[in-house]
Formats: C-alpha cells, structure tokens, sequence
C-alpha cells in the first residue's frame, strides 16, 4: 500500500477539503485528487464524498481512517528504531573478558546516556562483515592481520596497546623473575589452548614466536581461563601469556606469578573498526572517547608484527 496515499486520505479526512489538505502537504489539489483515486482503486471502494462545504469520509473512508493512522504511527516507530541516535549502538568486543570489553565498559561509565548492545562475534572475518552489512556497527580486531586488509569502505583506529605478561606456577623456573625478555623464553613451553588457526591472535602469536624463537603450543582442549590457570599454578614447566589491561590483572583464586615482558616489551595491538558512512552519533563518541585515551599506539621499548596498523 502506498503511505503516501494514505497520508494523504488522512490529511483530507482532517481537513474536510482537497485544498486544505494540499496546502498541509505541499503539493497541488490535483495531486492530492489523483493520491485519493490511486487508493480508492486499490481499495476497492470510495473513501470521500463531495459536499458543497469539501469532502466528507464515507463509511468505508470512516472504517479505514483508524487503520490508516496505525499504519502512519507504524510507518513513523519504524523510521526511528534506525534513526541515527535512537537506536542502541551495537558492538563487538571478541569477548566479556579481554580488554576491548573493559574498553567499552569504561566508554559506557563516560556516557551512561547511550544506550549499548554488546556482542560477542569469535573470528575477524565474521565481525568484518557483521560491520559490512550493518549488522553491528563497530569491533575490536588487530588490524592488518597477513591476508585479511580491511574492506575500502571500512574504517580502523588503534586504540589499545596492550602489553604481554608471562604466567607461571611457583615452581616454574622463572617464577622468580623481577622480569623476562622475548628471547629468554627460547626453550620454555608457552601454553595457549585458546588459540584457534586463522583467528587474529593466532597470527599475532605465530609472529611473535617467529621473532624470537618461541614454542607456543595451542594442543589441547580448551576449557576456559579458569582451568588453564589451575594447570599453570600446578605445573613446573609450563607458562602462558595474559594481558595487562588493569581490571583482568589479578586472576584470583589461582597459584600463579605474573611476571613482566621487557626489552622489547610484546604489545597486542587492539584496534576500533567502523564503517566510514555510518552516521550513528554515539558511534563518533565512542571514537572519541577511545582515541583520546593514551592507551596507543605505545612508545619505543614495544613490538608489535610489522603488519599491525598504527
């Protein structure tokens, strides 16, 4: 059904005249008589009749009057779910607990007034084009990831780097370590079930155990945080890298030393990604508020891959 017609059968139906209705619309009495016709045909049946004093609903055009200003009101909700700014901005943050999450938490701590719909998509082929086709409006990925540039019509901002700590068990040779560099760990078993092949972070982690001659090994069953930190406080040889982002800095409950990684200090380069036409005004927020922090990108002293995008 034209809505464009209906508005016009109600315009009319207010009015009481053609010419009062065209001069509420904008447009010329013909055009308002040919709109009514148009729906008349449609319908099936008459919807005015002619008075000496203009136009006057007949039983039918009384009937469809209600029915005519839903499907207005409808016409007019459904414009505003989308409209910029009156819809929840709706982003990716790979997961709840690594730090693009805690990002976001502390962007929403700045601006309770916008409304958020987080999400967590797993891989960065998924959430690329979850933001291609609108589906979410925003994701944090390491961008420039070998074989995966972004789409023209995207958008990237580093916006957190952040630093690598190495976990241990107490009985683990380096426990004891005020810090370690990249390369003292050549020989050490580095545990990570978490990795998954053709994900981000495993491209970051196979880079970072080619520059320095690391054993990452990612076999096993991954059952979680929790149980791979109850298997590291446990063990004497193996050790695990975790973020250093401050509210995930402390695993409690868990035996485990968190030793620093210096000379060069491994940062995992977390990056905002947008579509350049998105007009949605919180997401400019976010923007601002995520590039105007200091978490990126880090000074001298950092490695990051040489495909990571400043």
């Amino acid at each position: 059904m034209d809505l464009k017609a209906v508005r016009t059968f109600v315009a009319v139906a207010d009015a009481g005249q053609f010419q009062e209705a065209a001069a509420v619309l904008a447009v010329t009495q013909q055009a308002v008589s040919k709109r009514i016709a148009a729906l008349e045909r449609d319908l099936g049946v008459r919807l005015f009749t002619r008075t000496a004093r203009g136009a006057e609903p007949t039983l039918d055009g009384r009937a469809f009057l209600p029915h005519a200003r839903a499907l207005l009101l409808a016409e007019e909700r459904a414009a505003a779910s989308v409209r910029p700014g009156r819809r929840a901005l709706r982003v990716d943050v790979i997961g709840p607990r690594v730090a693009p999450a805690v990002l976001l938490r502390g962007f929403h701590e700045a601006h309770p007034g916008v409304e958020l719909d987080v999400v967590t998509l797993f891989d960065a082929d998924t959430a690329v084009g979850a933001v291609q086709s609108g589906r979410v409006d925003a994701t944090f990925r390491a961008v420039g990831m070998p074989g995966r540039p972004l789409p023209e019509s995207l958008a990237s901002a580093r916006v957190l780097d952040e630093p690598l700590h190495l976990l241990t068990g107490p009985e683990h040779a380096l426990a004891d370590a005020d810090s370690v560099t990249p390369a003292e760990l050549a020989g050490h078993r580095i545990w990570m079930p978490s990795i998954v092949e053709g994900v981000e972070w495993a491209a970051y982690y196979a880079s970072l155990a080619a520059e320095f001659g690391l054993t990452i090994d990612s076999a096993g069953p991954n059952f979680g945080s929790a149980a791979m930190l109850d298997r590291i406080a446990r063990s004497p040889e193996l050790a695990t890298f975790m973020g250093e982002h401050p509210r995930l800095a402390r695993p409690a409950g868990h035996d485990v030393r968190r030793i620093p990684l210096t000379g060069p200090t491994p940062v995992y380069p977390h990056s905002l990604i947008w579509d350049r036409a998105n007009a949605h005004p919180a997401l400019a927020a976010l923007r601002a508020h995520l590039t105007g922090g200091s978490g990126a990108p880090r000074a001298s002293g950092t490695w990051v891959p040489d495909w990571a995008v400043a």
